[in-house]
């Protein structure tokens, strides 16, 4: 078949763009279908892509219109729902020119119909699978989730499409079983839980040198215990207390400890950031805030610095912490079983339903760095072997649950039912 990926964008390594990508390579390499891609920001390739401006939800007259829908107003005015019509026309069309120009049989709606964070696209793609054409629809996660789109005079548009009351023709895939339990309870809808995947079939290549001086670069020295934060810096990371973890080891080994900071701060505002500084100066603990040098590609900043990829820092972790208090899944952390490190985990939500019950071995918290967690972090830091054994367990349990042949697996049985 000719399947379409839809989204608002599919470019760099938010977790949208990354899981499209995966079902993309096991769909054409895997199952044998061709793919195709339609967003407002691209960086597929250039012969089966087609860009429209209007559907990136950073798109100027996105902006406008999403902060309208998204205010205080209890109703929306006639200028506004004409506004949201001639985009959502213009969006339809483009769309429509998409599925013309490639013959696709199959669309795959991208996160696009569960968060609105583009309300035309949304009512776009919704009326285009309203004329039958088959989708899979992959929620990521849903705006009932998100308090910032619980207010405004948007709610009618979200009953009709975010997501949609579909069936024929149409599956529902979510990322976890809350989310399945949730679109069950609020809207009727069956879905089918696909997890987040990684290629464990294919173990990390130690071929690439590339990355050998990261800490070099750094000033991160050999003695000093290198944890690794790879996430943004965002309240709901959780980051204060992988400070605090640092700072409890730090003085009771008498060890020198880096954190590493993976990503950059300003998502939600600079405040959290701050804060972050003022408690690591006063607990005593070395920080390095990477962000402007780990990116989504290698090369040289503006100002001669090297740039790194995640992937060329996760080799000189000794340890990963993973705190966060709310995470739609967890690609971090199939990230860090993928490279075989020990790691501390914050028992959020879906790691605690979806993940834990496989029997995978981490440090977990309660949200409170006790004695009993710094302990067993100190444990695997300082017996390699006994790391090497927790490390060598998740990963195997994650060929069986995270692997891309659960990918195709699943995907496979949903194709066999959507296109009887």
């Amino acid at each position: 078949m000719r399947i379409g990926f839809v989204s608002t964008r599919f470019h760099g390594t938010d977790g949208v763009s990354l899981e499209a990508s995966k079902w993309a390579k096991v769909l054409e390499k895997e199952l044998g279908h061709e793919c195709f891609w339609f967003a407002g920001k691209l960086d597929t390739p250039e012969n089966s892509s087609s860009l429209c401006p209007e559907a990136f939800f950073e798109h100027p007259s996105v902006i406008s219109l999403q902060e309208k829908l998204f205010s205080d107003l209890n109703t929306c005015s006639n200028d506004l729902t004409d506004s949201v019509n001639v985009l959502e026309t213009e969006i339809y069309n483009s769309l429509e020119n998409f599925i013309r120009e490639y013959s696709i049989n199959l669309i795959i709606p991208q996160n696009v119909l569960a968060i609105p964070m583009h309300v035309p696209m949304g009512l776009a793609v919704t009326n285009m699978a309203s004329k039958g054409l088959p989708m899979i629809a992959h929620h990521h996660d849903f705006y009932w989730e998100r308090e910032r789109f619980l207010k405004g005079c948007a709610q009618h548009y979200l009953d009709s499409s975010f997501p949609p009351k579909l069936t024929e023709k149409f599956q529902h895939v979510v990322i976890n079983s809350q989310a399945k339990e949730s679109l069950m309870q609020r809207l009727g809808l069956e879905s089918t839980v696909i997890p987040n995947v990684f290629d464990f079939e294919n173990p990390p290549s130690n071929s690439d040198n590339y990355g050998d001086d990261f800490c070099d670069q750094f000033k991160i020295e050999s003695d000093e215990i290198f944890v690794l934060q790879p996430t943004r810096i965002v309240p709901r990371k959780g980051i204060e207390l992988s400070i605090e973890l640092c700072s409890k080891i730090q003085k009771l080994t008498k060890k020198k400890i880096c954190l590493v900071v993976s990503h950059l701060a300003g998502d939600e505002g600079m405040e959290y950031y701050y804060q972050l500084v003022d408690l690591s100066d006063r607990l005593g603990v070395k920080v390095i805030w990477a962000g402007e040098r780990i990116g989504e590609s290698r090369g040289l900043n503006s100002s001669g610095e090297k740039l790194y990829k995640l992937w060329d820092v996760y080799p000189h972790a000794d340890f990963v912490t993973y705190p966060s208090l709310y995470e739609g899944f967890g690609n971090a952390l199939l990230e860090t079983f993928y490279f075989s490190k020990p790691v501390l985990v914050n028992r959020y939500p879906v790691f605690k339903d979806d993940i834990e019950p496989c029997g995978f071995k981490v440090v977990s918290m309660d949200g409170e760095v006790t004695n009993e967690v710094v302990s067993e972090t100190m444990a695997l830091i300082l017996d390699k072997d006994l790391a090497r054994q927790w490390t060598q367990l998740n990963y195997d349990l994650c060929m069986e649950k995270f692997s891309y042949k659960v990918l195709k697996d699943s995907l496979g049985n949903i194709l066999n039912e959507l296109m009887i």
